[in-house]
């Protein structure tokens, strides 16, 4: 089948070396891709780690998109941090076998060259998930691969026996390298957390930490954990002020809630922190006319903290202000940490801009350091989104249901027994089957399935894909509402104080 309907390399790369390489399309590299040439410089892309029968050791997979790679030789592994002309994931090392990879078997071969898929030995330490290999110095990486979903899905894992634990840790970081989604990592309360893209993903995921690499070691899974968004839905009612711990600086600033689409493009990365400020402040101002002016979006400070928190800026509008650029970097530390947690509930904020009014700096650099910025500047955000109708954004499933036209009466009411809202539905003309498209919040998708086939006596089949954020209903600072009772099951998950932020905590009066 793809040798019958694919186009082969030598066709392919032709056209889609300007989406695969990341250089300039006229370096050696690029015309290597191009011509799929096997006497260019090499440059191949490994896409994942495949686990091998030996303990701990991986197969770095990948294909050869230029050049001729070779057992013995001599390459340089760049990680996806990799920058030209800088040695951060950057590591020259020897090739030390080239596998064929045949099903269940693997073949050694002397050499491979362009056009072919090849698993490499001895690579495996150098790359987490994915890289490009190549021998020529001032090669750029190949562009590294996006997912249409994201891990919004977390389950805490912990070892039944203390001592096992550093083979659960060992046992993360093999998860970590043999699926390019997953993500494992430890949360500020010390818990290990493992994100997967929803309930079946990461049941697959335990099972293969479990299994293989926990060699049996009894492991304990926590309840499965949703992430949510926090963001505003208006603009500030008031200017927020804060001052410094020595009362020498104060730091006054607004928020406003920007476009879902704009938000949307930054995670798509349409939207990059490293365009061109010129290039970008015409796109914004051209495409979200109500929401940017050009001065504004030439004066976007940062992006938030990547890979959540990035779709909130920093936008300076101060007038004539001394000292400023000093204190940049601390305020753009300060504004990356309260990204990554808002202060009702220490989720990521979302779709905010911050915009900066008025600094007032001590004449003497001693008394305008970190310390002296970064507090305030945190407050000052937190009163921003205390005081712009602050909301909880929760993510959905795009939720494809095949069922027989009999038993559609069993989707819509397990959908609206789960807040699913229905988007279509679509009769397949001479079938006797109907396919319904609805929307399903991540937090009711747990053991939706099994309750979908029990309602339609297992008639019906859904598939689903992370799609997008929408708010959750209520105001999350009003007792009883359903966003008030997330957040307090969030603040309680997390060991925080169950009473909620005031304004006045982060408000400095003049």
């Amino acid at each position: 089948m793809v040798c019958n309907h694919l186009p082969s390399p030598a066709t392919a790369q032709r056209y889609r070396v300007e989406n695969l390489y990341s250089g300039p399309l006229d370096d050696p590299v690029a015309n290597g891709i191009r011509s799929c040439d096997p006497n260019a410089p090499l440059c191949m892309y490994v896409s994942k780690m495949v686990p091998t029968s030996e303990k701990g050791r991986f197969y770095a997979f990948g294909r050869v998109f230029s050049g001729i790679i070779a057992t013995g030789q001599t390459v340089r592994i760049q990680g996806p941090d990799f920058q030209v002309g800088k040695k951060t994931d950057l590591y020259v090392k020897k090739v030390q076998r080239t596998i064929l990879m045949m099903g269940r078997y693997v073949e050694q071969l002397p050499d491979c060259p362009c056009g072919n898929i090849i698993g490499l030995v001895g690579i495996d330490a150098y790359l987490l998930k994915s890289g490009t290999i190549t021998n020529y110095a001032d090669a750029h990486n190949i562009v590294t691969m996006k997912y249409s979903v994201s891990p919004v899905v977390r389950v805490s894992v912990d070892v039944t026996n203390a001592g096992d634990l550093p083979k659960l840790m060992e046992g993360l970081k093999r998860l970590a390298k043999s699926d390019p989604l997953v993500q494992c990592f430890t949360a500020a309360t010390g818990e290990h957390i493992v994100a997967g893209a929803g309930e079946l993903h990461l049941e697959i995921c335990i099972k293969d930490l479990r299994d293989d690499f926990m060699k049996g070691a009894p492991i304990k899974i926590g309840k499965p954990v949703v992430s949510f968004c926090e963001a505003i839905s208006a603009k500030s009612s008031q200017d927020c002020l804060s001052k410094s711990p020595n009362k020498h600086n104060r730091i006054t600033m607004n928020a406003q809630p920007l476009n879902e689409e704009f938000a949307v493009a930054v995670d798509k990365s349409e939207i990059n922190p490293e365009d061109d400020a010129k290039v970008r402040a015409r796109t914004l101002s051209e495409t979200w006319p109500d929401d940017w002016n050009v001065g504004d979006a030439r004066s976007i400070w940062c992006f938030g903290c990547p890979p959540d928190g990035k779709a909130n800026v920093l936008v300076d509008q101060t007038k004539g202000v001394a000292y400023l650029a000093e204190i940049k970097d601390s305020m753009v530390g300060a504004f990356g940490q309260a990204t990554l947690g808002g202060c009702i509930a220490e989720e990521t904020l979302r779709a905010i801009r911050f915009n900066f009014l008025d600094v007032t700096l001590h004449a003497d650099a001693i008394h305008r350091g970190a310390g002296q910025i970064m507090p305030p500047t945190k407050r000052v955000m937190y009163a921003c989104q205390l005081v712009s109708k602050p909301i909880l954004m929760e993510p959905l499933y795009v939720c494809d249901i095949t069922v027989p036209t009999a038993a559609v009466s069993g989707v819509y009411e397990t959908l609206n027994a789960r807040r699913g809202q229905v988007e279509g539905q679509d009769d397949r003309p001479g079938t006797p089957l109907t396919k319904v498209k609805a929307y399903l919040p991540v937090l009711e998708s747990f053991g939706f399935a099994s309750f979908l086939r029990q309602k339609t006596g297992g008639q019906a089949f859904p598939q689903m894909i992370f799609s997008h954020w929408a708010p959750l209903n209520g105001n999350p600072l009003e007792a009883g509402s359903p966003a008030y009772t997330q957040v307090m099951n969030v603040r309680e998950r997390k060991g925080l104080k169950m009473e909620l932020p005031a304004f006045a905590d982060y408000y400095d009066k003049l």
